[in-house]
């Protein structure tokens, strides 16, 4: 059985990890990804993110640092 996942938890500890509000120029979503253009990449630590609970992985393309959560987000 998957675990249920906080989504809301899990946004904070994204947030806290692409460093902060302060560092998000824009953020949109799709069916599967957060999609953050950021103010300064270095800030952002995409190897604490893929390892949160609910976190299928980190893209970096086309400017975008993409976090990936799959068909589950409410």
């Amino acid at each position: 059985m998957a675990t249920k996942v906080d989504y809301q938890a899990l946004s904070g500890e994204i947030m806290s990890r692409i460093g902060g509000e302060e560092n998000v120029f824009s953020v949109v979503h799709c069916a599967t990804r957060l999609r953050f253009v950021l103010k300064d990449r270095a800030k952002a630590n995409g190897d604490d993110i893929k390892k949160l609970p609910g976190v299928i992985t980190v893209v970096e393309s086309g400017g975008q640092f993409q976090v990936v959560i799959g068909n589950d987000v409410p």
